[in-house]
């Protein structure tokens, strides 16, 4: 489907880019550490503004939304290729810095241009939001998950992995693009929107709260996840491969989610999907050094909860914008502010509150520190998807019609 493949081209070139990156110019170019840090928290502070502003565009241009997509995703092919397969131009930090603003600039117009034309989409499919949604996001998460071992697994073949894998991830834009060709032509012809015509929807308000509140604990996990299999768990060695096994999980369990939520109702199935995640948390609230299957069981659960979240509220949100005939890129592109401000928080509030406790990564931390970053990781999140829980309860939803027993989704 293209939808899938598309979405799985865009999500590999988000997060996997935010764990790859820092470590290659670190590796290859010596620079330091510290001022990649501070470099990558300025361009996260950009992605998150400028957001709204790419909504705005893709709004204003939606009747050349192909051509608009067109010179975004080679804008992201070619920012790929200048991070990992060619030398810098420039010194390495600001190579660094130019290649990534293009590429998370690229990342964020193509994102909300493709969600916003998905609400056309659906009204044509069988199983409308709900069923585009399903494949779109395990399209999405497998797109990330092999985005994220790709140059391990590049690395035993070949001398230069990440030149290897901007290469083939540049034919990979090509593929994708070229499958999404005929998607384009759709796209909504509403009236033009601006941040304060969404806002002027109270329900629109709330599923934006929402989008804001719910990926609170997803950016506190992913912040922390590192740290905590470190220190607390004590495999460091198996990071990567418990995250892996996140995310693997949560793209197979993406359609499951879709089908569930097609019987039993969407709100019902994303309340269900909230609770797995609250008892993944309070399960790891118990853990202790070397408990390393019982934490890969609840990285597989809370990968299942992410599905849940990722299918079902952009399915719901979309919905409610369709009900409005026009604003749809405006729409999301506030819901990827309001999503991406969270990694602002963690990464601002997190590590000063962790070294406020005396937490230092790499070393040996007292039992006061591990439990602060216990708190922290798995105690957090279980609060913070409460408050989710009450505003889901709160909050107006247009679904999709239920599937009779007689009938399944495509």
């Amino acid at each position: 489907m293209p939808w899938s493949l598309f979405g799985a081209m865009i999500a590999a070139a988000g997060l996997p880019i935010y764990i790859h990156a820092p470590k290659f110019y670190v590796d290859e170019y010596g620079v330091s550490l510290v001022t990649l840090g501070v470099v990558l928290f300025g361009l996260r502070l950009l992605d998150v503004v400028q957001d709204p502003a790419f909504g705005w565009l893709a709004e204003k241009t939606r009747a050349h939304r192909r051509f608009g997509v067109t010179v975004a995703a080679l804008v992201l092919a070619l920012s790929m290729i200048g991070l990992f397969a060619i030398p810098p131009l420039l010194p390495p930090l600001w190579w660094f810095a130019l290649t990534l603003t293009g590429l998370f600039s690229a990342f964020s117009f193509l994102t909300i241009a493709f969600y916003a034309q998905g609400v056309a989409k659906a009204a044509t499919l069988p199983g409308g939001h709900l069923r585009l949604a399903s494949w779109r996001e395990a399209g999405a998460l497998v797109g990330i998950s092999l985005a994220a071992i790709a140059p391990t697994l590049l690395g035993y073949v070949i001398a230069r992995p990440f030149a290897g894998f901007a290469l083939g991830f540049a034919l990979f834009v090509l593929l994708a693009s070229f499958a999404m060709r005929q998607q384009w032509t759709a796209a909504a012809t509403g009236a033009d929107a601006s941040p304060l015509t969404v806002l002027a929807d109270p329900t629109a308000r709330r599923f934006l709260a929402l989008a804001l509140v719910n990926s609170a604990p997803v950016a506190v996990t992913a912040t922390l996840f590192p740290f905590f299999v470190e220190s607390r768990i004590g495999a460091a060695n198996l990071s990567g491969p418990l995250l892996l096994l996140f995310f693997i999980t949560a793209a197979l369990t993406a359609p499951l989610w879709g089908r569930i939520a097609a019987h039993f109702g969407q709100r019902n199935t994303l309340l269900a999907g909230m609770v797995l995640a609250i008892i993944a948390f309070a399960f790891a609230l118990t853990l202790r050094t070397g408990d390393v299957l019982a934490f890969a069981a609840i990285s597989a659960a809370s990968g299942a909860a992410l599905a849940a979240d990722m299918v079902l509220l952009p399915a719901l949100f979309a919905r409610q914008l369709a009900a409005h005939k026009g604003g749809e890129a405006m729409g999301f592109g506030l819901w990827s502010f309001a999503s991406k401000l969270t990694l602002a928080f963690a990464a601002l509030v997190l590590f000063p509150v962790l070294g406020a406790y005396g937490f230092t990564s790499g070393s040996a931390n007292s039992a006061q520190a591990l439990h602060a970053l216990t708190l922290l990781y798995a105690g957090l999140p279980c609060a913070l998807k409460l408050a989710a829980i009450a505003l889901v309860v709160r909050t107006p939803m247009q679904e999709e019609p239920r599937c009779s027993s007689e009938s399944r989704p495509a």
